[in-house]
């Protein structure tokens, strides 16, 4: 129900509006009454109406003065000016302070009803906006860690020369230009459920702590924070700002968690190679973080030397942590792409005699089609043209053997709107026309 507030000094003409009104329109009004300005401003504040019939000429704070205030106050009410004198002045100022409509007394049952309608569609396309709006702000807050962990998980295992990490990086809005890797690592190995609770906490708190970063899930038994670098901020700067993160990082395991955490810090990098770069060192950083320490700086054990080798990181005693949590990094990048694949093929499956495209179930999976186009044929041997075709064709295998429809109808059926087009792809694929092959099964 809708809240209409009608503001005249005359009470029968108030009366006579909420008679026509409630006639024409039964059960879709409340009805709110205000004998003068000053009770028409006291009375919207108090019910906020959704439309206000405001009479122009009344004592006290007149209706385009009251308009003008309430149209502050109350910027998504609608407003509906009458009054007994057509005066031109009064109709411009009116509509330049917002009023829908200018209407002269007295006033036309169809003009009132007609012009109540109107308003009452509109605030209803206002509202399926309102709430698609919504719906799409909630979709995508449920899609951006998605993508977040996408691109980290590019960030910290090498990949192919057609990378999507440039096309993550810029729906993120997180330029890989220059930044740092920050790990923190947990002890044992937590449950599922123990895993869900740390992401949660730890994304939460970076997002407040550092909006310009992407926190990956919970792999093996550590998790990585790349945090970009402002082009105006300094390097000592940057150093002082990740170190206090880390320590932030390793009170919040200790205090949230109970878990006991190990942070390591890489050094500030440029690119994409980089921030893996980066990665690998914080992974390594993490490993020789001393007792009593919040964290462990990859650039501070350069300077000191490294522990029991002063090789290359991969030479290192603790190779054996980086090589393990990089398993479970690709094996975990396969289970997820092989769920995806499979989701992919059941809803082709199911649409195949629709008009398909590629980018739609790549749209669907949430995957760049050029992306989705090269994992599908990796692992189903096909492209995703010939495995739409191969299941219209088997399809219509199938509907030529009952002898039910005619070919034309099998070709509609099978998700060919062209019935010649139809005929040249199935005499490609079994190397028979469709006429040929119903007299063979005959």
């Amino acid at each position: 129900m809708y809240r209409l507030l009608i503001a005249d000094d005359e009470p029968l003409e108030r009366e006579g509006l909420e008679f026509t009104v409630e006639r024409s329109m039964p059960g879709i009004f409340r009805f709110i009454h205000a004998g003068n300005g000053r009770k028409a401003i006291e009375c919207a504040e108090e019910h906020r109406p959704h439309i206000v019939i405001l009479d122009i000429n009344m004592p006290g704070i007149g209706g385009l003065e009251a308009l003008r205030e309430l149209k502050e106050r109350l910027p998504d009410t609608r407003f509906i000016l009458l009054t007994a004198y057509d005066y031109f002045a009064y109709a411009q100022e009116a509509l330049s302070l917002g009023a829908k409509e200018y209407i002269l007394k007295p006033a036309k049952r169809e003009q009132i009803i007609g012009t109540l309608k109107r308003l009452i569609s509109e605030i209803e396309r206002e509202k399926q906006l309102r709430a698609g709006e919504l719906e799409l702000r909630h979709k995508i807050s449920q899609l951006m860690p998605l993508v977040e962990n996408e691109l980290a998980l590019i960030l910290m295992v090498d990949q192919t020369a057609d990378s999507t990490a440039p096309q993550l990086s810029e729906w993120l809005d997180f330029p890989l230009d220059q930044g740092s890797a920050i790990v923190v690592a947990f002890e044992g190995h937590p449950s599922l459920q123990e895993k869900k609770k740390i992401y949660d906490h730890f994304r939460s708190f970076v997002k407040i702590y550092s909006s310009g970063s992407i926190v990956s899930s919970l792999i093996d038994h550590h998790l990585v924070i790349f945090v970009r670098k402002p082009l105006s901020m300094g390097e000592n700067d940057w150093r002082e700002r990740n170190k206090e993160l880390a320590r932030q990082l390793f009170e919040l395991a200790c205090k949230q968690t109970g878990i006991q955490a190990a942070v390591g810090i890489g050094s500030l990098r440029k690119g994409e190679e980089g921030f893996r770069e980066s990665y690998f060192e914080a992974v390594f950083a993490s490993t020789l973080q001393e007792p009593g320490e919040a964290y462990c700086y990859f650039e501070e054990l350069k300077r000191i030397g490294l522990p029991n080798d002063t090789g290359p990181i991969s030479a290192a005693p603790q190779q054996s942590y980086v090589i393990s949590a990089l398993h479970r990094i690709r094996e975990q990048r396969e289970e997820q792409t092989l769920t995806v694949l499979g989701r992919a093929k059941k809803y082709i499956e199911e649409r195949y005699t629709d008009d398909l495209s590629l980018e739609e179930v790549a749209d669907y999976v949430h995957l760049n089609p050029h992306y989705f186009s090269k994992i599908f044929k990796q692992e189903y041997g096909e492209t995703f043209i010939d495995f739409v075709t191969r299941l219209r064709i088997d399809k219509a295998i199938s509907l030529i053997g009952e002898g039910r429809l005619s070919l034309k109808e099998v070709s509609f059926e099978a998700g060919y709107k062209d019935p010649n087009y139809f005929s040249r792809v199935f005499k490609k694929i079994t190397g028979v026309s469709p006429t040929e092959f119903r007299g063979q099964q005959q």
